[in-house]
């Protein structure tokens, strides 16, 4: 009996074996289907909130669709974009990729819904003149076409692994599809220059004020004899310059809704942040750098947290600019079809800036951590003081490129950092290298090849995001305007 029992039990434990095994084959199977049937079903739910939610009658089905590839675009922006706010810290590892993603779905969500612009610019900063359209169905679909075709252009970004600007894009999008409806004259030709220079100043000026503060950090205390000493002078203070950069910022973005804040009561209101914090942390830094030994490893530390809460304030900053600029096309559609007429701004209902702050969070849960690698650790290596230099450099940039009015890309300025930061290291190792060698020290001779491998910024990575910059806005345009004239010929 007890042998029959026996001989009974183990074919049950291989039978439950094969079932397990059977269970981890599927679960690793299914695995690369899981994140699309979610995005799936949160881009049925927006477009049900399309139906249900729009009030303008028989141009529902347009609404319908508008708002599931509003959806689509939202996942591909937390795709995408929001790994420039969030891979600087965990490229340092202050933050874990799961408390990363926690952080920036909270912010960035808060962002978009409490401080996110109720009015946008539809035509995506006057790109186009809505004069050169003139029948509100013909612009519907262009505003189709410019959504589309920005979702597919970041889409396929975000698969190859290229950080690139969904402002941009949406820029593109709207030009392409102007262009194949209404012809050249309908673009605003002086609007897409200054945008064509902010591509080059947002990442330029990210990268050397990135260097500047990094070349600050080494001079003042890792290249000091009393590190722990000279970091209780300094960290406060660089603590106190991000508090005031984020002040003036948020000041200027996230309080637009309640009243207008121009630029000096901004500036203000950031230098009392600054002063504030400066004395906040002070004791704080005094407390954390106590019985710490004199050298880098714990200067590092010091920056942890100040990283942390810069994160999550980028993307709070991120979710309030950018998510309006994703929003538009479609809050323009839904105007377009309400009213049967179109204008160059119109308030963006709530239930638009839900499904685009939901959208946000989706993509950055199911699709963000690649990119986040990509931005903090594939280009450079980052420390918690070199990524609070990209993070400071972000929100001082900004400030710099609302001050002249120029519209900057906040991807190009975070990448554009990174690379100053990689950049800055190579040209310092090689200064280092050239001192020692004009004192006397000897080092051991590197053959070219190794010297090449040993780059502190990977050069691949390096062309293929500057040529992901480069041809966004050309391809979301051709892209749009094939979508267009394709919408065009069933549908008008």
């Amino acid at each position: 009996m007890s042998h029959s029992n026996s001989t009974n039990w183990k074919t049950l434990d291989k039978d439950l074996g094969r079932l397990s095994t059977l269970e981890y084959a599927t679960a690793y199977v299914s695995r690369p289907f899981i994140a699309p049937a979610i995005s799936l079903i949160f881009l049925i739910v927006a477009g049900l909130c399309g139906a249900l939610l729009f009030g303008g009658g028989n141009t529902n089905y347009i609404v319908v669709a508008a708002a599931i590839f509003g959806g689509y675009m939202a996942i591909n922006i937390g795709a995408n974009d929001v790994a420039n706010n969030m891979g600087p810290a965990v490229g340092a590892n202050a933050l874990s990729m799961a408390g990363a993603v926690v952080i920036a779905a909270i912010f960035e969500s808060a962002g978009a819904l409490l401080a996110g612009g109720d009015v946008v610019s539809t035509i995506s900063k006057g790109i186009i003149d809505p004069a050169g359209i003139e029948e509100s169905h013909v612009f519907i679909w262009a505003m189709m076409a410019a959504l589309i075709s920005s979702a597919i252009w970041v889409n396929l970004a975000t698969w190859i692994g290229a950080p690139v600007s969904t402002t941009h894009s949406v820029v593109g999008g709207v030009m392409g599809a102007g262009i194949a409806a209404a012809g050249l004259a309908a673009v605003n030709w002086s609007t897409m220059g200054t945008i064509a220079a902010s591509w080059i100043i947002s990442p330029l000026l990210g990268g050397v004020i990135a260097a500047g503060f990094l070349a600050l950090i080494k001079a003042k205390i890792t290249y000091t004899e009393d590190k722990i000493g000279n970091a209780r002078r300094w960290v406060p203070i660089l603590i106190a310059i991000m508090a005031g950069a984020f002040g003036a910022y948020l000041a200027m973005k996230g309080l637009k809704k309640i009243f207008k804040i121009d630029l000096q009561t901004a500036l203000i209101i950031g230098l009392v942040s600054g002063v504030v914090t400066y004395f906040i942390s002070k004791p704080i830094i005094r407390r954390q750098s106590a019985g710490l030994e004199n050298r880098n490893k714990s200067v590092k530390t010091l920056f942890g947290i100040p990283l942390i809460f810069s994160a999550a304030l980028l993307s709070f900053a991120h979710g309030a600019n950018d998510v309006a600029n994703a929003v538009g096309p479609l809050a323009a559609i839904v105007h377009a079809a309400e009213f049967g007429a179109f204008s160059a701004k119109v308030a963006i209902p709530f239930w638009v800036m839900v499904i685009g702050a939901f959208g946000i969070s989706f993509g950055l849960f199911l699709f963000g951590p690649k990119l986040i690698r990509m931005v903090g650790s594939q280009i450079t290596k980052l420390n918690p003081m070199r990524a609070y230099c990209v993070a400071l450099s972000a929100a001082i940039t900004v400030i710099i490129a609302s001050w002249l009015g120029l519209p900057v890309s906040s991807t190009h300025i975070a990448v554009g950092a990174v690379f100053g930061v990689g950049f800055f290291r190579e040209w310092h190792a090689e200064r280092r290298k050239r001192l020692n060698l004009s004192s006397g020290k000897t080092s051991k001779t590197v053959a070219p090849e190794e010297r090449a491998r040993r780059k502190l910024v990977r050069r691949s990575h390096f062309m293929t995001i500057i040529a992901a910059w480069v041809i966004t806005v050309p391809a979301a345009a051709l892209l749009s305007a094939v979508i267009f004239l394709g919408l065009s010929s069933v549908l008008l």
